[in-house]
């Protein structure tokens, strides 16, 4: 009687590089070295605070604290991963980041999870998820292939998570000292006059083809009126334009032109024919 022959399971690769063995075993061995060195050097939290304070009051890390998007009509504002990650290196004794676990080219697909550890409490938050090897484009759906193409698209889609999973493990009162200050550092504009930072940013968006009237309409007010709080907001705009979270189009939407102005103008009207 013949016996069955096994089948090999589809959900693991059927041999393990050298590489990749090495790779296990040192994973394990970092593991086990970051618990120690997290009991033995204790997070200060004094420090932590102080080394959060200096950090958002930084132009540099507040103007790419925020993110943008378009959602059913809404925009969708938040604090970025680019936020999180920093705040993850002051409160120390953490790890994060993102994994590929499996990737199925048969279905056009990848396994991700996103992950944060804070080592030395033992809180740690994951998720697990599918990245669908496509990209929405005007005409619909349209297939990645592209080796690079594809790790952009992972890299992209686990941002978001990475982002969530390290702002579930920090202290809520922590982050939000975070944002405000991050907040208030772009209103203070780096000590920068609040003529000059008006300047800058009409620049910087002529430099992408949005003129000085379109953001006057944006915010409805002209640009000498402008307050600290638009400046920052404009700051917080730019900077989601230039990652591709938002258009320019989608922020400045260019004035309608009417049936009128796309002839010349009304048309004049006929001289009056003299009578006798």
């Amino acid at each position: 009687m013949s016996q069955p022959v096994p089948i090999p399971s589809t959900n693991a690769p059927a041999r393990i590089g050298q590489g990749t063995a090495v790779e296990q075993s040192r994973a394990a061995a970092e593991v086990q070295a970051a618990v120690v060195v997290a009991q033995q050097c204790p997070r200060n939290i004094q420090a932590a605070v102080a080394q959060m304070r200096e950090s958002c009051n930084q132009m540099f890390l507040a103007e790419r604290a925020f993110y943008r998007y378009p959602k059913g009509g809404q925009t969708i504002t938040g604090a970025s991963v680019h936020l999180a990650r920093e705040l993850a290196r002051c409160w120390g004794n953490v790890q994060y980041g993102l994994v590929e676990m499996r990737r199925d080219d048969d279905y056009g697909q990848s396994e991700m999870q996103a992950f944060a550890w804070d080592v030395q409490t033992n809180s740690r938050n994951s998720s697990t998820f599918i990245v669908p090897h496509r990209r929405d484009t005007k005409n619909g759906p349209q297939a990645v292939t592209d080796m690079r193409d594809i790790y952009e698209l992972n890299t992209n889609n686990g941002a978001r998570r990475v982002r969530e999973a390290i702002f579930a493990i920090l202290p809520p009162w922590f982050v939000e000292e975070a944002k405000e200050l991050c907040n208030q550092t772009l209103k203070n504009g780096g000590g920068k006059p609040l003529a000059q930072r008006v300047a800058d940013a009409i620049k910087a968006f002529e430099g992408i083809g949005i003129t000085a009237d379109r953001i006057e309409n944006r915010l409805d007010r002209e640009s000498g009126k402008w307050t600290e709080h638009d400046v920052a907001q404009l700051i917080v705009i730019f900077k989601s334009i230039q990652r591709g979270e938002v258009t320019a189009e989608d922020e400045f939407p260019a004035p309608r032109v009417s049936a009128d102005e796309l002839i010349g103008g009304k048309a004049s009207k006929p001289a009056a024919t003299p009578t006798d």
